[in-house]
């Protein structure tokens, strides 16, 4: 598998992990990681991106992994870390998605960075906490919403609560994540969760929290804060997909979204959870994302 890494220099002195895959000579997608996990890409987006001429480019969000950490930082920072990995890499012109943490941060640049940004698709991606007509926390599973709740605790709550989940996971079989995540995995999930991806996932956590779980907790406050943007505000095309058994972000946080953006096409497929929609849509994203390139 062809790839390259790279240590980015960021905005304020910080330092951001990068990893290329795929086509490195491709037109390039900027890939944002969920939450919790890091830049490591599964062998199989990395096929398909090399099959599609397409360079992935995924980075460590602060404090997850190799890249430094910026408590405080809000969705819309991202855009920020994006626009310093471009410059670094000599990219002048991009496609983004985001999965479930991730897809805010792929919206932010389809809104703060359409000069340079050609089209945006968000997977299982979470909306604004502060979105009216949402009942936010709705159809979540238990364990996220103990964990919202540590947050809105305050942040030893949170550290605590995230440093508990993240032993748990980093000590993991495939097999034993399904048991660590039983309230947020519906029968599609558990069934690509068994094999592969389980391997992908335990291992993306292990390397994106080897070092503490900060980058967890930047991740959780940014979303229960402000954006500091207005989804309504993206002015490039996007492509969104939300399944309808999701436990971690339910299909409204999509149906939601799909409301304010204009333009979008939205897709809630019946079929999928959160998880599962890396795996069965992500060659069509990836060819939607080249024909805008």
């Amino acid at each position: 598998m062809d790839r390259r890494e790279h240590d980015v220099p960021a905005p304020g002195g910080r330092t951001l992990r990068v990893l290329e895959a795929g086509d490195l000579e491709g037109s390039a997608i900027v890939v944002h990681h969920g939450t919790p996990s890091g830049r490591l890409l599964h062998r199989a987006w990395v096929d398909d991106a090399a099959a599609k001429g397409l360079r992935l480019v995924a980075f460590d969000r602060p404090g997850y992994g190799g890249s430094s950490p910026d408590p405080g930082r809000t969705v819309a920072g991202v855009v920020a870390d994006v626009a310093a990995i471009l410059d670094a890499l000599g990219i002048d012109r991009f496609g983004t998605w985001g999965a479930s943490g991730g897809g805010p941060h792929a919206l932010a640049c389809g809104a703060l960075l359409a000069e340079r940004c050609a089209a945006v698709a968000t997977l299982a991606g979470v909306a604004p906490f502060d979105a009216e007509d949402l009942d936010w926390l709705a159809g979540q599973g238990e364990a996220n919403v103990a964990e919202w709740d540590a947050v809105r605790t305050g942040r030893e709550a949170i550290e605590a609560f995230c440093a508990a989940e993240a032993a748990e996971i980093v000590a993991a079989t495939p097999e034993q994540l399904v048991a660590a995540l039983r309230t947020l995995l519906s029968p599609p999930d558990v069934a690509v969760v068994d094999g592969e991806l389980g391997e992908h996932l335990v291992a993306s956590v292990r390397d994106a929290l080897g070092g503490g779980v900060e980058g967890w907790v930047e991740d959780d406050f940014a979303f229960l804060s402000p954006w500091g943007f207005d989804p309504a505000d993206v002015a490039v095309p996007v492509l969104l997909w939300q399944g309808e058994q999701d436990l971690m972000v339910p299909s409204a946080h999509g149906r939601w979204l799909a409301g304010r953006i204009p333009g979008v096409q939205a897709h809630i497929s019946s079929q999928d959870g959160h998880l599962t929609l890396s795996m069965t849509q992500l060659p069509g994203i990836h060819a939607w994302l080249a024909g805008r390139l």
